[in-house]
């Protein structure tokens, strides 16, 4: 079974065969063969990603890690980095749903894209992509994970403004890159101080090995700085909405599987130095994922571009992941994370289903009755809405379940029972919106006029849109299909209640007894929280749901064709945080930034001019002094000579 793990190297081999691939010959074989080739790269990975699963299940639990060495990378006297992939529970998880979601949608992809004049350069974005984030979660040390942490964002740049001759979109790709420059930064300085700290920046020996709080404080923030730009927490979310402007396969992939939870996973794996820090820093984490979570599910309630009500509840999500993390249930966050992937790629395929039959228009308030029309559409997404509203027995009712009862259980994050009441109204603002979101697409009248019969179902003094909704080709049905069939039963994987005690053979929780050997530090088996309280948990998170759909179904659903009230524009402006940064870095901040390089220009580079002018200046009057003449040498000797000995004549005297 160790051999078949070893095979590790070919999950990522398969992506980056089908880039190098389609980088020679990609334009060449052009629609659909370019698209195909990358899908077929992708299935590949994602079958040899089940290879290593079946054969780590295999081993006994305590041999379930294994390393593999690729090459030394970088080698300088005792100091080594090599080229190591670490295959474990939780980098099997992680490659598990990457590639599997990832094939679903490069093959939704091929019908999506169909048309483009760059059809396979989208492809070889997409093939890059996926191989730089497994890279990230296969990595055995912080350098190589750092490595695939910058091609995701290299890629997310490519892939955002893929349709670049659009000013928005363009400044979408590069408002991504910068801001998670800044989380890079921190994820730098977290490296440089493990390996100062630990001497080593190998998961393994970090794990092994033990250091102060204070360090481990230093070394926990500054990764959470990383983690926060990867995966959009307040301050720097602020990029994810904007990426928006991508094709949205692309949205599906960066949004649910890949780059968005890489911060999440960086976290889980480190949970070690987490441990050892200071108590308040996982309480800061937590609390920073509780106001992204509210204050990004506040703001999708005012929008009406649905990709932007579906890029702020991403958002949102992760903050419940983050809060998750910082209150040491570390299985619950990645519960959620896999969970999440399921739904989200979900509903944003199943939204770009609606924009392809609505002629690309993405205003929720132009929709309505579609579900006669798309009906696969309509009914996938249906599933995807009950399982992110936490609806019973869809997957995201297990996993928000488990992240609320780990909340309930431990004392030592600060103020644990108010942070787990603000994360169940979260909860259900998350019911409001998404319940918004499918009456004003699905349910009501059309609010659009048919452009073949030209038909329209809604009285209305302002011109209605020109629409004729159709159901999507069979390359973007049979993903919404799977991807349906994942939400509704992939939170079975490990249920927060149990027949038999935690330790029993019969027990429930699979992916906590598979996640054990990694997540040596994971705080949920240290629970009080009993069974009956576990029970009482869920009904009132049960409740806080049902309650929020049924508010927000009365509110949205209006027969006679309209889009029921309108949030408060403060909201729809996202409480004007993005103008306050945007409106800043382009005042008071570009004049700072100008007035910095000003300075550097003048002062930093001007010393460093007039030090060379000056050697350059004493150069050349030195430089007349080398006649190469023996006599004027001579002279000179003797003139030095005499200069001496008048020295010590003068000072002897003294």
């Amino acid at each position: 079974m160790e051999q078949l793990v070893e095979l590790v190297w070919l999950v990522p081999a398969f992506p980056l065969l089908g880039f190098l691939t389609l980088m020679v010959i990609g334009r060449r074989l052009g629609e659909p063969m370019a698209g195909w080739i990358a899908t077929g790269a992708m299935g590949a990975s994602f079958l040899a990603a089940v290879v290593v699963f079946i054969g780590m299940v295999g081993l006994d639990s305590d041999d379930r890690l294994t390393e593999v060495d690729i090459f030394d990378w970088i080698v300088a006297g005792d100091f080594n980095v090599g080229i190591g992939l670490l295959a474990d529970p939780l980098s099997v998880t992680m490659i598990l749903f990457i590639t599997g979601i990832a094939t679903l949608i490069h093959l939704y992809s091929v019908g999506y894209m169909h048309g483009d004049p760059n059809f396979s350069k989208f492809f070889i974005y997409l093939n890059m992509f996926a191989f730089s984030m497994l890279m990230l979660v296969l990595g055995d040390n912080l350098l190589l994970t750092f490595l695939g942490w910058e091609g995701v964002g290299a890629c997310s740049y490519f892939l955002i403004s893929f349709w670049f001759s659009e000013e928005a979109n363009a400044s979408a790709g590069k408002k991504a890159f910068v801001t998670n420059r800044v989380g890079d930064f921190g994820f730098m300085l977290a490296t440089f101080l493990a390996f100062f700290t630990y001497g080593s920046i190998e998961y393994g020996e970090m794990a092994s090995g033990s250091i102060g709080s204070s360090a481990a404080t230093a070394i926990t923030l500054l990764l959470f700085v990383g983690a926060a730009g990867k995966s959009a927490q307040f301050p720097l979310y602020l990029w994810l909405p904007d990426a928006m402007a991508g094709p949205t396969p692309v949205s599906a992939l960066i949004h649910a599987a890949t780059m968005v939870t890489s911060g999440v996973y960086l976290l889980a794996r480190v949970n070690p130095i987490i441990h050892e820090a200071n108590d308040w820093a996982p309480s800061l984490i937590a609390w920073v994922g509780l106001f992204t979570a509210l204050f990004a599910a506040t703001i999708a309630l005012g929008q009406d571009d649905i990709k932007k009500v579906l890029a702020y509840s991403t958002v949102s999500q992760l903050g419940f992941m983050v809060v998750a993390v910082g209150t040491g249930v570390y299985v619950a966050a990645l519960f959620h994370m896999i969970t999440h992937a399921f739904f989200k790629a979900l509903l944003f395929l199943g939204s770009g289903s609606v924009i392809h039959g609505m002629n690309d228009d993405q205003n929720m308030k132009n929709y309505g009755g579609l579900y006669k029309y798309m009906p696969v559409t309509a009914g996938t997404f249906l599933i995807g809405w009950l399982a992110i509203a936490g609806i019973f027995p869809f997957s995201g009712f297990w996993s928000k379940d488990e992240i609320l009862v780990g909340i309930w259980d431990n004392d030592t994050v600060f103020l644990n029972k108010v942070l787990f009441v603000l994360l169940l109204v979260a909860a259900g603002l998350t019911a409001v919106y998404m319940t918004r979101l499918v009456v004003l697409t699905f349910f009501g009248k059309p609010r659009w006029r048919d452009e073949v019969t030209g038909e329209a179902w809604v009285s209305s003094d302002e011109p209605l849109p020109n629409r004729h909704p159709h159901e999507s080709p069979w390359h973007m049905t049979v993903p919404l299909l799977a991807l349906a069939g994942l939400a509704f039963a992939g939170g079975f994987i490990n249920m927060p209640f149990s027949w038999g005690s935690g330790d029993s053979k019969n027990d429930t929780k699979y992916l906590e007894h598979w996640l054990e050997p990694s997540l040596r530090w994971d705080e949920y088996h240290l629970q009080n929280t009993g069974g009956g309280m576990k029970f009482v948990l869920a009904i009132v998170a049960t409740v806080v749901a049902a309650g929020a759909i049924f508010w927000a179904w009365k509110q949205w659903s209006d027969e006679r064709g309209g889009t029921g009230p309108d949030a408060p524009e403060i909201l729809s402006r996202g409480w004007r945080y993005d103008e306050t940064v945007s409106n800043f870095m382009g005042g008071p901040g570009r004049k700072g930034f100008e007035a910095i390089t000003s300075f550097d220009r003048t002062a930093i580079d001007g010393v460093v001019n007039k030090v060379g002018d000056l050697v350059r200046l004493d150069g050349n009057i030195l430089r007349r002094l080398q006649t190469g003449l023996v006599r004027s040498y001579a002279v000179l000797i003797g003139v030095g000579a005499i200069a001496l000995m008048a020295y010590f004549l003068i000072t002897g005297n003294a």
